[in-house]
């Protein structure tokens, strides 16, 4: 079983379903900790809850980025966590955090990269007047939003479509895409080729996907 920690900020939506799924047992992992880097944050009373291991490391205890990022791979490494979900994590991971951790990192965004990176992702696809939106899971490298895609899902927004309105339809598909993205390489089939990621066959049946929207790779069964 894998032993998965999660990275999160705020209140912790995405990372509440991947404990679910894996309380489940459809996520094959073991959520080790959960870590934040605000006191504040809300997933950090949904770890305690979940029974989960939480802890809080402030950037402003530390002289730089680098010695903060190095101290928060040791956090992980204690523990044993093998691979990363960042779940609304507000802070670009250093190279030097890359490097160390040495696992796959994942996490996940709430447009079709590679448009519309960065924290405000909603809101500038509906500033934009994008016609189609949607969600991204992808491996983690230097670069915001930049690495290579997993899994995505797409879904049509209106005209007059509101990104408070549009929020709420997104965050659906998160809940749903990611979990199975981490049970993809729970289950070892995710190969990275340059740019490219290729799935291999499970050993469960596709499921629809919901009314109105577009996922590919195709969900499977308990997603």
């Amino acid at each position: 079983m894998l032993k998965l920690g999660i990275l999160a900020s705020g209140n912790g939506t995405n990372a509440q379903a991947i404990m679910d799924k894996a309380r489940d047992g459809l996520i094959e992992a073991e959520i080790c900790l959960v870590c934040s880097n605000n006191p504040n944050a809300g997933v950090l009373e949904r770890a305690q809850k979940a029974g989960v291991t939480s802890i809080v490391l402030q950037p402003g205890d530390f002289p730089d980025r680098e010695s903060y990022d190095i101290a928060l791979v040791k956090i992980f490494q204690a523990c044993g966590t093998q691979a990363l979900a960042l779940a609304g994590y507000m802070r670009l991971l250093s190279r030097a955090f890359l490097e160390l951790f040495k696992g796959p990192v994942l996490n996940i965004h709430p447009a079709l990269l590679p448009s519309f990176p960065g924290l405000r992702g909603i809101a500038d696809s509906v500033a934009y007047g994008v016609k189609i939106g949607g969600v991204s899971v992808h491996f983690v490298d230097e670069e915001m939003d930049s690495g290579p895609l997993i899994i995505q899902a797409a879904l049509g927004i209106d005209a007059g479509e509101t990104a408070e309105k549009l929020a709420p339809r997104i965050h659906a598909l998160e809940h749903r895409i990611y979990p199975q993205a981490l049970q993809w390489l729970c289950e070892g089939r995710l190969e990275r080729r340059g740019r490219k990621v290729f799935l291999a066959p499970g050993r469960k049946k596709p499921c629809p996907s919901p009314e109105g929207c577009l996922i590919w790779p195709p969900l499977e069964e308990g997603f």
